[in-house]
């Protein structure tokens, strides 16, 4: 018999990189917790917050990512999943399909992609400069530049990169009423139907890039068509999504933070660690994503989970585990800890840390080096931030230098 009290967690917007206050409550309670949710199923569920509890519930098989269809308590009043994605998912099927794409984003692959990435993002700094300050970086810079990158790499016509924000915006916003739900019913629809177009053009006349390298894998039997596009539309939404984010997050948290630019800027070979610091650092979710099924009764840090109920795992509060991260509130790059799970831990881990690393270093290195006078332009306490996203950033950045 669970505790009927136990207490509802509602994600609200929070100012700016805020740490949500549940979650900070959570990690000084108990490592997993019971709480209820406020749409699905009626009911409890467990959150893990821990570091170590959340890197065991992603990592064991006994929890299920195959919730499709399962009444589960959720975060979310509508529910709008990729079909066949990847993310509902397990293991050997969830390997089969990931490994068609793995080789893609590893070192050798992002080593030979780096030039291209830099002189993508040169043409967007470019562009702002010639525009004069002050100017917004998002506008011109960290939307433009990931868009340009996942779209060169997966292959979609430069002319047409547009859309994948588009559709991004809508798939990857929480859903407010029917009318916000059948926009990103529309948007998942259309973007199928742009990729199923674009693989079958591949099929017939196959270049270097991922969506060629997908329809291959298609043809040869490997994956099926149905699983090619849940991969593509996922690569191509969040590859956009998360990356104007984070690197939107980590430049504020530079240009608000004197200790960390003068450092950077003394020490431009901090940067990669910086990245680090930062992804830890920033609150970067809203909410806790989706949630795994015990196909048995175990123990998680000594709770009993029983067979059939749900666990969710919060990877911004195991970043904040002061277990592991001593004062994390704290920005410090020098810091000591293990690996943070900003990229998510186990077998649905991150398709693509390397790459979206790769562009947050490149970022960095290039504003401070190329206009060393970089700052705000407004106070920050009057920024705009946006609402409901699945990744926290600011609407705009307006700098000068």
């Amino acid at each position: 018999m669970h505790d009927a009290t136990a207490p509802l967690y509602e994600v609200s917007d929070l100012a700016a990189l805020d740490f949500d206050p549940f979650l900070r409550a959570a990690l000084q309670a108990e490592p997993v917790i019971r709480v209820r949710l406020a749409h699905g199923a009626p009911g409890e569920c467990w959150l893990a917050t821990g570091y170590d509890a959340v890197r065991f519930v992603t990592s064991d098989p006994r929890f299920s990512r195959d919730i499709v269809g399962r009444p589960i308590p959720s975060m979310n009043r509508y529910l709008i999943p990729l079909d066949r994605a990847v993310s509902f998912v397990d293991p050997p099927e969830h390997t089969r399909v990931r490994s068609v794409v793995s080789s893609a984003f590893n070192r050798s692959g992002m080593a030979a992609l780096r030039p291209h990435v830099q002189g993508v993002l040169d043409n967007h700094i470019d562009s702002m400069v010639a525009a004069g300050p002050p100017a917004d970086l998002v506008q011109h810079v960290t939307s433009p530049f990931p868009l340009h990158v996942i779209g060169a790499l997966l292959g979609v016509p430069a002319a047409e990169r547009p859309r994948l924000r588009t559709w991004a915006d809508a798939v990857l916003t929480r859903a407010r009423d029917e009318a916000e739900v059948e926009r990103a019913r529309q948007a998942k629809e259309d973007a199928r139907a742009f990729f199923l177009e674009l693989a079958r053009q591949r099929r017939l006349q196959p270049q270097d890039d991922l969506i060629s390298g997908l329809q291959a894998a298609v043809d040869s039997g490997r994956i099926e068509e149905e699983e090619l596009l849940a991969l593509v539309t996922l690569m191509a939404l969040n590859g956009w999504h998360a990356v104007r984010n984070h690197t939107s997050n980590m430049v504020y948290c530079v240009l608000t933070d004197d200790s960390l630019m003068s450092r950077l800027r003394s020490d431009p070979d901090a940067v990669p660690a910086a990245v680090e610091e930062l992804l830890r650092y920033i609150p970067h979710k809203h909410g806790v994503g989706q949630a795994r099924i015990a196909t048995e009764d175990l123990e998680v840090e000594g709770v009993l989970i029983r067979r059939g109920e749900a666990v969710y795992v919060s990877y911004v509060a195991a970043n904040w585990d002061e277990q592991h991260y001593p004062a994390p509130h704290r920005i410090d790059i020098d810091r000591q800890g293990p690996p943070h799970l900003a990229f998510g831990h186990g077998p649905h881990h991150c398709l693509a840390p390397l790459l979206a690393r790769m562009e947050a270093e490149l970022l960095l290195t290039t504003l401070l080096t190329r206009l060393p006078n970089l700052r705000l332009a407004t106070d920050p306490r009057h920024m705009p931030w946006q609402k409901d996203v699945l990744i926290r950033g600011p609407v705009a950045l307006p700098v000068t230098w």
